[in-house]
């Protein structure tokens, strides 16, 4: 029901940082795994979204408040921080794991040819 708050707060911070940094993420030197933040970023709000799609489509996001569906149930708040600790943060890391393992080959590759 909110597991989709905690990628989306990562993704936010990867927007800001991002922004924050868009020369240093263009130069050559750069970390490789900065070169890739970009990926990261798109990789969370895709996901963001799909799974706003799916909260919605399944009824536990609303359009009128209170938006989670939860939120009108006694301990619907500690039901959905229940669901984004073990839901939402498990998920933003397998994802960011994914990414860095996405960066690192794509590092490689781009070494090898080089």
């Amino acid at each position: 029901m909110a597991c989709f708050i905690v990628p989306m707060t990562q993704a936010v911070a990867t927007t800001v940082y991002r922004k924050l940094n868009a020369k240093k993420i263009d130069l050559p030197e750069s970390a490789p795994l900065m070169r890739h933040v970009p990926a990261l970023e798109k990789m969370l709000w895709g996901g963001t979204v799909m799974l706003i799609v799916d909260h919605i489509i399944n009824g536990e996001v609303t359009w009128r408040y209170p938006f989670f569906t939860a939120l009108t149930e006694a301990g619907g708040a500690d039901a959905m921080l229940r669901e984004m600790l073990t839901v939402g943060v498990p998920m933003s890391l397998v994802l960011t794991a994914v990414w860095v393992v996405y960066a690192l080959a794509k590092e490689r590759k781009t070494q090898t040819i080089n």
